[in-house]
């Protein structure tokens, strides 16, 4: 272990990286559980999407133990997950497009093939420097309130008729409140003030506490005769310790769809596009954001072996695509382990290989309904939306605004895509208009080309 670790280096020691690894792993579990809800809505396999999760995080998990030698433990994102299922699929489906999960995996995989080619070449931590702070914090405020509204819509708490038509979102009603009357809102408003209650005690694992906590309850109003839906009590009839691995590798194995991609090339490059602008930040700065917490950067306020953390980011992303999953990312409640004493990457492999543990529990994760997962989405959107205290708004006029555009484009057009595309779109015009068109970086030229193009296909009504 201090071999391949350098524990004594870096100031641990093996007792202290297992239990870190447990609590990192704790804190990020409610994924095996969410994922599947979310991505179940676009048509996929339950079953196959919680293997594809917990394989996928588990080899991420294991080449940043091993390569990078960093406590950050990786899974299917969240909010990448849900612009995948309720942004991505819903457009593809309504262009008549017959298998749009399988274009979408297409897209992630595509997606993670050019952060690897960004990474041999050290570019993607060059590209994240050279786009706006306030654009990269309203992105991620945006992306909070865009996943609250998916947690809140799934259990109820909040409904809509809302519904995107390839061009805009066309709706009677945004948003009104649900019946509060009913055992799933009720059930949902408990779990998120139990998450919060957890949370401020700091209890290790309190979103997955949280989760378990208001499935019993509804398990409880269901056995009472108030909760009327489908059974939640964990199904072992047809019990199979891999039984999900089976699923994945006849569902959801290597399913991608080339052939949109020559047909819808433009359409399938702004696809692309958002999932890699998303996960560029993302990863970056959870990885900065892990790093501070557990003083691991170094004099010049660099993260030294930054290219290999990144290269687990895009490698796991590339075989979650295989497998059947959304963009596998570092998560940031990898945070919980650093401060546990969490220091390199035997607290990464600690996760991994209770991530592969959980697997032939799945009749518990694929149990959970929806309002129990509701409180996850709800405070990890907490989680995310804090970061518009961080936004400068007395700065450049097109910092501020864009950033802006970002955070209200993003829930109210109900697409992640969207609010990027605004924000960079209103960023660059800004910055012409105000004499400031040197600021403006070549990527950034290159985005708002590819968004502008977008805006003139969705105003003709082209969707290719």
């Amino acid at each position: 272990m201090e071999k391949i670790f350098k524990l004594k280096e870096n100031g641990t020691n093996v007792k202290t990286e297992i239990i870190a690894g447990i609590t990192t792993f704790l804190a990020m579990a409610y994924i095996l559980a969410v994922n599947p809800s979310i991505l179940s809505a676009a048509g996929m396999d339950p079953n196959a999407i919680f293997a594809a999760t917990a394989v996928s995080a588990a080899f991420a998990t294991l080449i940043m133990a091993f390569y990078a030698n960093y406590p950050v433990v990786l899974a299917s994102g969240m909010g990448l997950n849900a612009y995948f299922a309720y942004t991505v699929v819903p457009q593809l489906a309504e262009q008549g497009i017959t298998n749009p999960w399988q274009v979408a995996l297409t897209a992630i995989l595509v997606e993670g093939i050019i952060f690897i080619i960004l990474s041999i070449f050290k570019f993607r931590e060059t590209l994240v420097n050279k786009v706006p702070q306030n654009l990269k914090y309203g992105i991620s405020a945006g992306i909070g309130l865009f996943i609250t509204i998916v947690g809140l819509k799934g259990a109820g708490v909040i409904t809509t008729d809302a519904y995107y038509d390839g061009k805009a979102v066309q709706s009677s009603t945004l948003v009104k409140l649900g019946d509060v009357g009913s055992a799933p809102v009720v059930l949902a408003l408990v779990g998120i003030l139990i998450v919060a209650t957890l949370w401020h005690y700091r209890v290790k694992g309190s979103i997955l506490i949280g989760i378990l906590a208001t499935w019993v309850l509804g398990i409880i109003a269901q056995l009472c005769g108030w909760y009327q839906g489908a059974s939640l009590i964990p199904d072992f009839a047809n019990y199979s310790v891999f039984g999900p691995v089976q699923n994945m590798a006849t569902e959801t194995f290597f399913k991608f769809d080339f052939g949109y991609v020559a047909q819808h090339a433009l359409n399938f490059a702004v696809i692309v596009f958002a999932f890699l602008f998303v996960d560029l930040f993302d990863t970056v700065g959870t990885l900065i954001g892990v790093a501070q917490e557990g003083n691991l950067l170094n004099e010049k306020g660099e993260l030294p072996r930054v290219g290999r953390a990144l290269m687990s980011d895009a490698l796991g992303t590339c075989l979650g695509a295989c497998l059947g999953t959304s963009t596998v990312t570092s998560y940031v409640e990898s945070t919980t382990g650093v401060a546990e004493g969490g220091r390199t990457g035997l607290t990464a492999l600690t996760s991994a290989i209770l991530f592969i543990l959980a697997i032939p529990l799945y009749p518990i994760f694929l149990a959970i309904p929806s309002f129990a997962t509701a409180p996850a989405l709800v405070f990890v959107g907490l989680l995310m939306i804090k970061n518009v205290t961080k936004m400068d708004f007395d700065s450049d006029i097109a910092d501020t605004v864009g950033g802006f555009v970002a955070i209200i484009f993003m829930p109210f057009a109900y697409s992640i895509a969207t609010g990027i595309m605004f924000g960079i779109l209103t960023w660059v015009i800004l910055k012409i208009v105000t004499g400031k068109i040197k600021e403006i970086h070549p990527i950034m030229w290159v985005a708002f080309a590819l968004f502008a193009v977008r805006i003139v296909t969705l105003i003709c009504g082209v969707s290719s």
